[in-house]
C-alpha cells in the first residue's frame, strides 16, 4: 500500500497537466483556429485524391508545388535512380560518415544557379535559418529584422547574441532608423524575406540595397517562396529585382518549387559557407538529406538550369486567378505573386468556406491565428504551373458559388 501510494504524486501531475493541455485545445477550438489535416491518398500535383474522393480527385490550390516538379516522371526517376545506386540514407551526419558525391553535387549546382561562391545543404530551410545568425553574428553585431518575417528567421535570431533590431513590414524608412541606431555595431545584417509567405508581397529589395550600402550593412533574403520562378530565369527575387549581385547571403529551399520534398540551404561567400560547415549546429548534429531527396532536387535544378520555360508559364496563370478574383468582387492580396491570399478577415467564415469549397471539389485552406494576425484570417490559393486555365476558371467558379452562399460577394 505505501508502495502504491508513492506514485501518487506522479499520477496527479500528469493529469493536471492532461487538464491544463485539453483546456487550451478546447480554447482553440472555440476560437474557430482548430486546423485539421485531411488525408491526402495520391502524389502531390494539380490533381490530388484527399479523404476517399473519387478517382477524378480534387483540384489541389494549397501547395508550394510552383512549377508542378513534385511529381515530374524526370524529377521521380532521379529520386528513383539515386535510391538504387546510393540508398536509402547515410546513418550518419555529415562530417562523420554522411557527405556522398550527390550532396556535393547538388551543392555545387545551388550555387551555380545562385551565382554564388557555394552551397550549404540543410534537413530543411528552418534548419538552415536555425543555423545562420548564429554562427555569423556576436554581441557586437546587429542584426536588422522585418517585423513579418517566417518563425524559422525569428527563432535563429533568437539563438544569436546580436543586438536586435526589428523594423516595421517593408518600411524602408523606418529600415533607415534602425540602420542609423546601430552604426556602432561591428558587423549589421539586413534580414528579410524575398516573398512573405502570408501576404504574397515581394519586399523591395533594390531599396533595402542602397540603404545597405549607404549604412555598411550586408543584406540575408530568405527566398523560399521565390527560388525557380521569380525573375527572367527563376533565380529569385533578387534577380526579378536586379540584385543578384548585391545581396551577400541567401537561404532557401528544396521543398516548394524545387521537387517539393524536404531540404534547405545557404548560399553566399565561400568563408561562410566553409566555417557554417564547422560552426552551424542543425547542419552538425542532423543526418544527411536521403540520397533519393537529393537525386529529386538536382534534377529539379537541373530543369530550371537548362530552362526557364516552366517558369514563365507562371505569370499568364498567376494574374489569370487574380484579375477573375477581384472582378468577382473578392479581395486579394499581394501583387503578381502565385500566392493569392483571399482576405476574409474572420477565422471561422475562412475555415467555413474551405470546408465547401472541398465539397465542390477545390482542395484550399483557411489561414487564421497564429499563422496570421487576428482579424486576418484568409484562404491562401497557390497557382502552380501544372494548373490549367480551365483548372483556374473552375476554382475562381467556386469562390464565387461558396462566396456568395456566406455573404462575401454579391
Amino acid at each position: 500500500e505505501l508502495e502504491g501510494n508513492m506514485w501518487l504524486p506522479y499520477y496527479s501531475a500528469v493529469a493536471e497537466a492532461r487538464a491544463v493541455l485539453e483546456s487550451e485545445l478546447d480554447g482553440i477550438r472555440s476560437a474557430g483556429t482548430w486546423k485539421s489535416e485531411r488525408i491526402i491518398t495520391s502524389r502531390q500535383g494539380p490533381r490530388i485524391n484527399v479523404d476517399g474522393s473519387s478517382s477524378s480527385g480534387i483540384l489541389n490550390f494549397c501547395a508550394n508545388n510552383y512549377l508542378g516538379l513534385s511529381s515530374h516522371p524526370e524529377v521521380v526517376q532521379a529520386g528513383i535512380d539515386a535510391l538504387k545506386t546510393h540508398g536509402a540514407g547515410l546513418s550518419s551526419v555529415r562530417f562523420i560518415c554522411g557527405t556522398q558525391d550527390l550532396h556535393k553535387n547538388l551543392e555545387q549546382k545551388l550555387a551555380q544557379f545562385h551565382e554564388r561562391e557555394d552551397c550549404i545543404l540543410y534537413a530543411s530551410c528552418f534548419d538552415a535559418n536555425a543555423g545562420l545568425f548564429e554562427v555569423l553574428l556576436g554581441p557586437e553585431d546587429a542584426v536588422l529584422s522585418d517585423e513579418l518575417n517566417h518563425a524559422s528567421i525569428i527563432d535563429g535570431i533568437r539563438l544569436c547574441r546580436a543586438k536586435r533590431l526589428r523594423y516595421k513590414h517593408m518600411d524602408l524608412e523606418n529600415l533607415e532608423t534602425k540602420l542609423k541606431e546601430s552604426q556602432s555595431s561591428r558587423m549589421r545584417l539586413v534580414v528579410t524575406d524575398g516573398v512573405f509567405s502570408m501576404d504574397g508581397d515581394v519586399a523591395p529589395l533594390s531599396q533595402i540595397c542602397d540603404l545597405a550600402e549607404q549604412y555598411g550593412a550586408m543584406v540575408f533574403v530568405d527566398e523560399c517562396h521565390a527560388t525557380g520562378f521569380l525573375g527572367p530565369r527563376g533565380r529569385g527575387t533578387d534577380e526579378l529585382l536586379g540584385v543578384m549581385d548585391r545581396v551577400d547571403i541567401i537561404n532557401s529551399t528544396l521543398g516548394k518549387a524545387l521537387g517539393g520534398a524536404a531540404g534547405g540551404y545557404t548560399v553566399g561567400p565561400k568563408p561562410l559557407i566553409d566555417l557554417l560547415r564547422q560552426r552551424s549546429r542543425p547542419y552538425l548534429f542532423s543526418n544527411s538529406l536521403p540520397p533519393p531527396v537529393v537525386g529529386c532536387a538536382t534534377r529539379a535544378v537541373e530543369l530550371l538550369l537548362a530552362s526557364n520555360e516552366i517558369s514563365q508559364s507562371m505569370v499568364a496563370k498567376t494574374m489569370r486567378f487574380r484579375n477573375k478574383m477581384t472582378q468577382a468582387g473578392f479581395t486579394i492580396s499581394g501583387l503578381a505573386h502565385p500566392i493569392c491570399p483571399v482576405m476574409l478577415g474572420d477565422a471561422r467564415l475562412a475555415s467555413m468556406m474551405s470546408d465547401d469549397m472541398l465539397k465542390l471539389g477545390v482542395y484550399v485552406i483557411g489561414f487564421s491565428f497564429p499563422v496570421v494576425p487576428k482579424g486576418k484570417a484568409r484562404i491562401r490559393v497557390q497557382i502552380s504551373a501544372a494548373h490549367t486555365d480551365e483548372d483556374i476558371d473552375h476554382c475562381v467558379d467556386a469562390f464565387i458559388q461558396t462566396g456568395r452562399k456566406h455573404g462575401v460577394v454579391s
